[in-house]
Parts: C-alpha cells; structure tokens; sequence
C-alpha cells in the first residue's frame, strides 16, 4: 500500500488528485504540501494532461493542519513541524502548492466533499473552479488558533469574494455551510454528495473537448493577474499583442474552422512548446 499523502490517478485528459488522509479527515502535513507541488508540476509539464481535480477521501475534503502533535506543530524550530511558509527545493529553485498550483498552464478544479478547514480551504483557492457538496462545512479558523491566514488566502480570498465577505469570514473564524460559500461566490455550484465526482468530472471534460490548451493557460494568467490592477491600461499591452499572434496562429484557424464546420476542434498548439512569444509577460 502506498503511504502517499496525495493519490494521483489520470483518466484521460484529467489528472485526479486526491487527499489520501481519510483516517486523520485529510489534515494536510508538509508532506503532502510537497506532495501537491510536484503533482501540479508535473501536470504543467504533461500536453496529455488538460485539466487538474483536487478532492479528498472518505468524508472530508480536509479538516486542517494535522495537529496531532499540539502547538508544536505550528512552530517551525520543532521537528514536527507541518512547515507552513516553508518552501521545498526542486530543480534549483524553491517552490510550494500555492505556486504550483497558481502557475500550472492547466486549470483545476477544487471538489469539495466535505470539511474543508483553515489550510483545507485555503489550498483550494488558486484553484480556478470550486464546487461543493451540500452539508460540506468551511472555515478560515486561523485567529481562533492564534495564527494567520496563510498559503496568500488575504490575497485570494478578497479576489474571490470581495473584501467585506472576507474580513467576515476571518475575523469571526467561524465554520459556514456550502450554501452560504455558494451564495457569497467562494464555490461555484453546491450538488449532492453523490454526484460531486460526476460534476467536476463533466466541468473537466467541457473544458478539455471544447478549448484550446494554449488559450486556457493565458486566459487563467490574465484573469488572475489583472483582475485587480487599478485600471485596464496595463492590460491593453497584453491582451493586444496575444490576439494579434494567436490571430495567425493553428490555434485560431482550427477554433474557426472546427465552428464552421459544426465540429468539435482538434487544437494543436502544446503548451510545452507553443506558448506566445509574449509569455511570460510578467
């Protein structure tokens, strides 16, 4: 049996991770922080790969931090450490989940099936597309345990949801229903616990058979990296410049042939390699 803290499993153009922790309610350590890095950099590198799901195993998504042992588990002197802000090397250059996740060139999906707490709920953040099981209970916890919101959660948390939903949300630490997460825009769709996995596998499926790799993983970057920038003048010097090369590109002559010809497209382009000139912009 594998002693993995992430189980991967590819089926087709998905890769499906799941939080394989389901004795402990998936409470994250730092390994399987390292565990997630590598997942997504791998997916970023794989052109046969279109689309990351995260879910977790048994009855939650995952409940936090594993603190099993106690206050030490936050104090990154102690060997038992869960290591939050800590960054594994690889390849030379430090990296952690949060990176990895927010710069993969595929998009991934977030499903949550249960408890998602503090660190469990704020790992799905850079994550581009959330859903939720009804029942599935949320909570930025941190100032209830003495700490901070961490993995850049009052960074993406106000993206998401808009400052006054935030500053709610953590300054109280309180546990909420999928439905108010739904309602406030923190997950996009609340279904039955049953057919979470078939729903996040058709969001997938829509985007892997329908889209152009190479437009997604600009479309993400632009997304995020400018949805808060004081004005769309800085945009302009992006989003002109990649419309003009795509413009001329495979990628757009069969997006417009495959709607002519009423078909679904064939899209070449590899983000290994065909990425536009212009990236990375920033």
């Amino acid at each position: 049996m594998s002693d993995a803290h992430v189980r991967c499993e590819v089926d087709g153009a998905i890769l499906k991770l799941t939080l394989d922790r389901p004795d402990k309610l998936n409470a994250y350590t730092a390994r399987m922080g390292r565990e997630l890095a590598e997942a997504f950099e791998r997916a970023d590198r794989d052109d046969a790969i279109r689309v990351v799901i995260v879910s977790g195993s048994g009855r939650a998504f995952c409940a936090g931090a594993d603190i099993s042992s106690g206050a030490g588990s936050f104090d990154t002197k102690s060997d038992n450490s869960i290591a939050f802000g800590k960054s594994s090397e690889r390849q030379g250059r430090a990296s952690s989940f949060v990176d990895a996740i927010f710069n993969c060139r595929k998009p991934s999906i977030a499903a949550i099936n249960g408890p998602a707490v503090g660190v469990g709920i704020t790992m799905t953040l850079p994550m581009d597309i959330r859903i939720a099981a009804d029942g599935a209970k949320i909570g930025f916890v941190f100032a209830r345990r003495g700490l901070v919101p961490e993995a850049g959660s009052a960074w993406f948390l106000p993206q998401l949801v808009g400052l006054p939903q935030a500053l709610s949300w953590c300054l109280s630490g309180r546990l909420f229903e999928a439905r108010e997460a739904c309602e406030k825009g923190l997950v996009s769709e609340v279904v039955p616990p049953a057919e979470l996995e078939a729903r996040a596998e058709a969001i997938a499926r829509e985007i892997a058979e329908n889209t152009s790799a190479i437009s997604i993983a600009l479309t993400r970057q632009m997304l995020w990296r400018f949805s808060s920038a004081p004005s769309y003048h800085d945009l302009l010097h992006v989003d002109g410049p990649l419309a003009m090369e795509l413009g001329a590109s495979p990628e757009v002559r069969e997006g417009v042939a495959a709607f002519l010809e009423k078909r679904k497209p064939q899209f070449p382009g590899r983000v290994s390699k065909d990425m536009p000139s212009l990236y990375p912009w920033w």
